[in-house]
């Protein structure tokens, strides 16, 4: 434990023996933690700044909606019906290869993990 750490906790714990943690607004209370051990540590703090921000990334929006149409293909009802959701499901797995492609993020290793965990998230057992 470096010493900055161990000065940090030294004054926690003086203000926790004080009683000056006592009042806290959410004293006693379960934190809401956001889960982020499935996306990569480097890519963590960008995540969060994104979600706080409320912007999701196209490749993350691009993914919800093929996982809908996979849904959607499945209770199609007729050969129509699942020709167009096909049509639209290839034209969004299209436009998403070709975005991971052009921020270089399809050979990425870190990224491979990542879209792994988020592949896993996003589309139901079979």
């Amino acid at each position: 434990m470096s010493m900055f750490s161990r000065l940090a906790e030294q004054k926690i714990e003086e203000a926790i023996r004080n009683g000056e943690l006592d009042d806290l607004p959410l004293a006693g209370k379960k934190l809401s933690i956001d889960d982020l051990s499935h996306i990569p540590e480097d890519m963590r703090m960008s995540y969060h700044i994104m979600k706080n921000a409320g912007y999701v990334p196209e490749e993350v929006t691009l993914r919800k909606e093929c996982v809908q149409l996979h849904d959607l293909l499945s209770a199609a009802r007729n050969d129509g019906e699942h020709e167009e959701i096909r049509r639209k499901l290839s034209e969004k797995q299209l436009r998403l290869q070709m975005l991971l492609e052009q921020r270089g993020l399809s050979g990425s290793s870190v990224f491979t993990q990542y879209e792994t965990k988020v592949r896993e998230r996003l589309t139901p057992d079979e």
